[in-house]
């Protein structure tokens, strides 16, 4: 049985997954939907570099989800256009297709995301009978079922760390980390630093693991560190000048028996020498995801997402995040529950990968 995929979006992680879907056995793709209109009309092949596909890109969604489909990958802008998102994920759900989503981390947890959202996803679902899933890396997987499986092997567990180490100098959406603090001065105030920020987006993987393990968050700890460039450096995608934001911390404790147990952390770099003394990966310099649980036994797990031909960290998470999402589908389309997260869903083992 194959899966006939509509595939919403062609940026890097579009892109990337396109690239694979085209000669993946498992799905076919019938449909993409492109926003610019330098876009419309084009051949896939001919935004990915390849040769031609028949498969012609439109700015027309609404025409593109009259196509007979049993999914839709939304592969939208970031949550910062949270609007957008949301009259795009529903218009899917509500012409018949079951969704699965990158964009919008906010559904990673969907029992703490806002019920006003909840409940336009809920009505959407209910006109045909479909499903949605919203996957990431982060929030998603790699603060939520990386951790949950390895605290599956433990008998007891003083705390666990999820760690996002990420080149953000390589990182193709400069908007959202600037956005973030990136690239601030120590007179601005980030957005980070507004109380309540954190916990409202790590809120939920952090709050997943604890149900996950049965104990309950006592309150959140928000930290956020800047670290200030020296000097003004040129890096992959900018420019940093002197006394701007190079590296940033985010962590987000979550308080048990009045200690940090479950801690959501992150570290972004601008450029690779950036923030020295601060925590680096053991397998990459400055890119990579590592969760440390201290307990019985302890675990220690790294994982980098390269692409196989120019290393490039980020190119292989933005695919990787892409294929959570896809993988997911078949499973999406045999549910009975509308609204999935990562605990709701059976092991997605990647069905058809190996061809």
């Amino acid at each position: 049985m194959s899966f006939k995929v509509i595939v919403w979006g062609t940026g890097l992680v579009g892109k990337a997954v396109l690239r694979e879907l085209l000669t993946h056995p498992l799905y076919e793709v019938v449909g993409v939907i492109v926003s610019s209109a330098d876009k419309n009309g084009q051949d896939i092949g001919a935004l990915l570099g390849l040769p031609p596909t028949g498969i012609i890109a439109s700015s027309d969604s609404q025409q593109v989800l009259t196509i007979d489909a049993d999914a839709v990958a939304y592969f939208g802008p970031s949550a910062i256009y949270a609007d957008i998102n949301m009259k795009n994920i529903t218009a899917a759900l509500v012409s018949g297709k079951n969704v699965v989503d990158t964009s919008m981390g906010v559904f990673e947890n969907p029992s703490l995301a806002p019920q006003e959202l909840i409940g336009q996803l809920e009505v959407a679902c209910a006109v045909h009978g479909k499903h949605f899933f919203s996957a990431g890396i982060d929030p998603g997987f790699g603060n939520d079922l990386f951790p949950m499986t390895l605290l599956g092997v433990c008998a007891q567990v003083n705390s666990v760390r999820t760690i996002e180490f990420i080149d953000a100098g390589t990182y193709p959406d400069q908007e959202s980390l600037i956005q973030l603090g990136l690239k601030s001065t120590e007179d601005q105030q980030s957005i980070l630093s507004m109380e309540g920020i954190m916990t409202s987006i790590w809120g939920g993987p952090l709050y997943m693991i604890a149900e996950a393990v049965g104990v309950e968050i006592e309150s959140t700890v928000e930290h956020y560190d800047r670290w200030f460039s020296p000097e003004p450096v040129v890096y992959s995608l900018g420019e940093v000048a002197a006394g701007e934001c190079a590296a940033h911390q985010i962590q987000l404790q979550g308080i048990i028996d009045g200690k940090p147990k479950i801690i959501i952390d992150h570290i972004h770099r601008l450029y690779p020498d950036a923030a020295p003394d601060w925590q680096r990966p053991t397998m990459d310099h400055v890119h990579a995801n590592r969760i440390e649980i201290d307990g019985t036994p302890s675990v220690i797990q790294e994982t980098v997402f390269e692409d196989p031909v120019t290393k490039d960290g980020n190119a292989g998470t933005c695919l990787a995040t892409g294929m959570r999402a896809i993988n997911a589908i078949p499973s999406l389309c045999e549910s009975k529950q509308a609204i999935l997260s990562t605990k709701d869903l059976p092991l997605i083992s990647g069905r058809g990968v190996i061809h």
